[in-house]
C-alpha cells in the first residue's frame, strides 16, 4: 500500500498538480456535437491588476461550477482573458514615464503606444499566473486579451455596424470630465460619493436661488422654478440680473424643478449641469462654458474676467467673497450631497459641455429588458433584476468616447479618440469566440442562428468556437458593473447574435474587511489573497472564502476562515492516510453491510442530493457547511471511530474486480466485521465531491490512491461526479 506524507504540504503539492493537469491538457473542452455544452467566459481582469479578494471568490465560484460540470461528463469550457483596461493601463504606463521626467507628450502618440505594449508584455501575465495559483482551470489555450488583433477588428466592425444603422453619432452634450485623467467619463465611471459641503442661498434682485457650485453661476442662463410653485407665480417670465456677471436672464418654470429643495428657485446652468443641459434644451437657452478641461475658469465676457485662470474651487472662495461683500449671500447651511469622482483616479469630476460621440439606447436597450422579464435571464440574488430593469428603463445614450491614447481608436477619420473601455468588453461572450481560420467550416454556414452573426463580422471571423459554444451559461460578477458591463454585455448580444450571451447571472457577495470596510490596498484595508495561499495554500483559502458564502451579499472577512480551511485540509489528509493505512485486503473486501454501513451510505446519499442542489442554486457556502460537516463528523469522528473498533483483527479475501469500479455499491459479503470496502467507497466519494472546493489536495490523494488500484480514472478532475442512488 502507498503511503501518504504525515502532513499535507500545499507549497510542495500545488505547481506539481496544476503542471500535470496542464500538461495533459484537463481543461480542454472535449466537443460533443450531441451535447450541449457549459460555458463560462470569465469577467476579464485588467491586465494592470493582481489578485485581490473580489477577485479570489469569483473565481473560486465559477471554478467549483466548472470542475463540477467537467466531472459530469459535460463538454466543458472556462474562457479566460484580460482587459486592456484603457485608463487604468494608460495611468500605470505615464507613471512609469513621469519617474524618468517624461510626458507621453514627450514621446507621441505612436511611441507611447510601444511602450504601453512593452508594459502588457513584461507585466499583464501577472493576474493569469496568479489565478493559476488560485488553481483555475481555464482553457488557457484559449486565451483572449481586449486588444488582440481579431478581437480589434470585432470592435471596429461593432462601431461601424452601429454607425450604419445610425445609432452613433457625434454631439455637444454635458457629460463626466476627469480633470486628472484628462478623458470623458460615462455616467456610470463616476462614483458619487456623499461629500460635507455648503449650500449658498444667492439673491438674484427679487429671488434667491440655493446652489452647491456657486462658481458656474458665470455660466447661468436662467433661473428656474416649478410652474405648480405659487410662491412665484407672479415671477415666472420676469428677467434678473446675474450677480457679478450682469446679464439679464429669464425666470422660467420647468416641471424637474423640485420645489422643497432650498428655496424651490435654482440656477440653470446649460454647459455644467446634466439636468440643466436638458432644462436648456427645452427652454432654448443658451449654454456658457465656463470651466475648461484642465479644470479652470474660462470666460470670454466682459464682466467675469477677474476670475478667468483660476481652478474652479479657488473661484468657488473668491465668488462667495466677492457675493458676501455686495450683501448678496442670503445665508449658507451645511449640506451633505453625492458628489461625482472618477471610478480610476478618485478625483472629483467636472461636468462640461462637450463633442463627443454617442451611441443611442433606446431599440438597444428593449430586447435586453425583454429577456429579464420574461425570465430568459435570471439574476441570484433575484433582487438584483429591479435594480438591473429600473436602470436599462431610464437609460441615457451611452458616451462612448475617450480622450486617452491606449484602446481601440474610434474608425472614423481625424478622429483622436478612442471608444470606452467598456465599448470592447461589451462584445466580451461573443468576441472570444471570434478568431480568423482558414477553414471554411459547415457548421457556421448551416448554423442558422450565425447567419447576422455571419452578415455583421464575416465568415472567416465567425469561428466552430463561437457556433458551438455561445450562448455561454452563467456569469458570475460583482455587483457594481451590472450596469458597467452586464447591461452591456445583453444587450450586445441580442444585437449580434440575436440571442442572449447568458442564461444566469450570478452577483456574488462584496469582500469587506473584518471592520465592514471596503477592501483597498492603498488603504491599508486589505488583505492580499496570495498571501492567504502562501500561508495556509490555496485549497485553504478557496475553501474557507466559500464557506463564509452563505448568501447574504456584503461578507466581514476573518482570516479564521482561511485557518479553519486548513484545519478541514489536514482532516481530509489524516482521514485518506488512516484509510490508505488499513491492511489491502480489508480495503478490497465486499463485506456485509452493518447498521453503521448503512448510516453513512445514507449520509453520503443525502450529501451527493444536497451538494448539487446547493450548486444549482448558487448556494456555495451551505454546499461546504454540508461537506464539512459530513467529512469531517459523520465521515471522521462517527464511522471511521466505529471502523476501528469493528475491524482491528478483520482481513478478508481480495476483490479486486470490485476495488476498481467506482459506481461500485456494498453489498453482501462473506466476512460479517469487514467493512473496508464502504471506508474506501466513502473516502472515494468524499473526495470527488470535495474536488471542486479543494482541488489540489483530493487530486493528491487520488493519485496515491490510483497507484494502488484503488480508483480507475487516471485523474479526478476528470473522473466521473457521484450520482445520487439509494445504497
Amino acid at each position: 500500500m502507498q503511503e501518504l506524507a504525515k502532513n499535507y504540504d500545499p507549497k510542495e503539492t500545488e505547481g506539481r498538480i496544476y503542471e500535470m493537469w496542464e500538461k495533459s491538457e484537463a481543461f480542454k473542452p472535449k466537443i460533443d456535437p450531441d451535447q450541449k455544452p457549459f460555458t463560462i467566459a470569465i469577467p476579464p481582469p485588467n491586465v494592470t491588476g493582481s489578485l485581490h479578494m473580489g477577485h479570489a471568490l469569483n473565481n473560486t465560484i465559477q471554478d467549483i461550477l466548472i470542475r463540477r460540470s467537467r466531472m459530469k461528463g459535460v463538454p466543458t469550457l472556462w474562457i479566460p482573458g484580460t482587459d486592456h483596461a484603457g485608463i487604468a493601463t494608460q495611468n500605470v504606463v505615464e507613471k512609469k514615464l513621469a519617474k524618468k521626467g517624461k510626458s507621453r507628450h514627450d514621446l507621441g502618440r505612436l511611441e507611447f503606444e510601444k511602450e504601453v505594449w512593452q508594459w502588457v508584455d513584461e507585466y499583464g501575465h501577472i493576474i493569469i499566473d496568479q489565478l493559476k495559483q488560485l488553481g483555475c482551470s481555464c482553457d488557457w489555450s484559449r486565451q483572449r486579451f481586449t486588444m488582440d488583433k481579431d478581437y480589434a477588428e470585432a470592435v471596429k466592425t461593432a462601431f461601424l455596424h452601429y454607425q450604419k444603422k445610425g445609432w452613433i453619432y457625434q454631439g455637444e452634450r454635458v457629460i463626466n470630465w476627469c480633470v486628472r485623467c484628462q478623458t470623458a467619463l460615462s455616467d456610470i465611471e463616476v462614483e458619487h460619493k456623499e461629500v460635507e459641503g455648503k449650500l449658498w442661498f444667492i439673491k438674484y434682485n427679487d429671488i434667491t436661488v440655493a446652489t452647491t457650485r456657486p462658481e458656474t453661476m458665470l455660466g447661468d442662463t436662467a433661473v428656474a422654478v416649478n410652474p405648480n410653485d405659487k410662491r412665484y407665480k407672479d415671477l415666472i417670465s420676469k428677467k434678473v440680473t446675474l450677480p457679478l456677471v450682469g446679464r439679464e436672464i429669464p425666470i422660467i418654470a420647468d416641471e424637474s424643478v423640485d420645489p422643497k429643495f432650498g428655496t424651490g428657485a435654482v440656477k440653470v446652468t446649460p454647459a455644467h449641469d446634466p439636468n440643466d443641459f436638458e432644462i436648456g434644451k427645452r427652454h432654448k437657452l443658451e449654454s456658457i462654458k465656463v470651466i475648461n478641461e484642465i479644470g479652470k475658469i474660462t470666460l470670454k465676457q466682459p464682466l467675469g474676467l477677474f476670475y478667468t485662470g483660476q481652478k474652479s474651487l479657488e473661484a468657488r472662495e473668491n465668488i462667495v467673497k466677492e457675493l458676501e461683500k455686495q450683501g448678496l449671500i442670503e445665508k449658507i447651511q451645511d449640506f451633505t450631497h453625492p458628489v461625482p469622482h472618477c471610478y480610476r483616479c478618485g478625483r472629483v469630476v467636472e461636468q462640461l459641455l462637450s463633442k463627443q460621440w454617442f451611441l443611442k439606447m433606446s431599440e438597444l436597450a428593449k430586447p435586453a429588458i425583454e429577456a429579464v422579464k420574461n425570465g430568459e435571464i435570471k439574476f441570484t440574488p433575484k433582487r438584483w433584476e429591479k435594480v438591473y430593469l429600473d436602470w436599462m428603463e431610464n437609460l441615457h445614450d451611452w458616451c462612448i468616447s475617450r480622450q486617452i491614447w491606449w484602446g481601440h481608436k474610434i474608425p472614423i477619420d481625424n478622429s483622436d479618440d478612442v471608444l470606452d473601455t467598456w465599448f470592447s468588453s461589451a462584445l466580451w461572450p461573443i468576441a472570444v469566440f471570434l478568431k480568423k481560420n482558414d477553414s471554411k467550416s459547415k457548421i457556421k454556414m448551416q448554423n442558422a442562428k450565425l447567419r447576422k452573426t455571419i452578415d455583421i463580422f464575416g465568415e472567416d471571423l465567425v469561428s466552430e468556437d463561437l457556433a458551438y459554444f455561445y450562448p455561454t451559461t452563467i456569469l458570475s460578477t460583482a455587483r457594481d458593473i451590472i450596469y458597467l458591463w452586464v447591461a452591456r454585455m445583453i444587450f450586445s448580444g441580442f444585437e449580434f447574435m440575436d440571442e442572449k450571451p447568458f442564461s444566469e447571472v450570478y452577483i456574488h457577495p462584496t469582500v469587506f474587511n473584518i471592520e465592514g470596510k471596503r477592501m483597498s490596498k492603498s488603504l491599508g484595508t486589505g488583505v492580499d489573497p496570495l498571501e492567504l495561499i502562501d500561508k495556509y495554500g490555496a485549497d485553504a483559502t478557496r475553501f474557507g472564502l466559500t464557506y463564509i458564502n452563505t448568501g447574504i451579499q456584503d461578507i466581514k472577512f476573518d482570516e479564521n476562515a482561511i485557518l479553519a480551511g486548513q484545519k478541514f485540509a489536514n482532516k481530509v489528509w489524516n482521514i485518506a492516510r488512516f484509510v490508505l493505512g488499513q491492511n489491502e485486503t480489508v480495503i478490497a473486501s465486499e463485506a456485509k453491510q452493518s447498521d453503521t454501513d448503512k448510516k453513512i451510505l445514507n449520509s453520503l446519499n443525502s450529501l451527493i442530493i444536497s451538494v448539487n442542489s446547493d450548486l444549482d442554486n448558487f448556494r456555495f457556502g451551505q454546499a461546504a457547511h454540508n461537506l464539512y460537516d459530513f467529512i469531517w463528523h459523520d465521515f471522521a469522528d462517527q464511522y471511521i471511530e466505529e471502523y476501528k473498533k469493528n475491524n482491528s483483527t478483520c482481513h478478508a479475501e481480495l476483490d479486486s474486480a470490485s476495488s476498481k469500479n467506482n459506481d461500485w455499491i456494498p453489498g453482501q459479503a462473506r466476512n460479517d466485521n469487514c467493512s473496508g470496502a464502504t471506508i474506501l467507497f466513502v473516502l472515494r466519494n468524499s473526495l470527488l465531491l470535495l474536488h471542486p472546493f479543494m482541488p489540489f489536495l483530493t487530486e493528491e490523494v487520488w493519485q496515491t490512491l490510483k497507484k494502488d488500484n484503488l480508483v480507475q480514472e487516471e485523474m479526478l478532475i476528470s473522473a466521473k461526479w457521484p450520482e445520487d442512488k439509494t445504497f
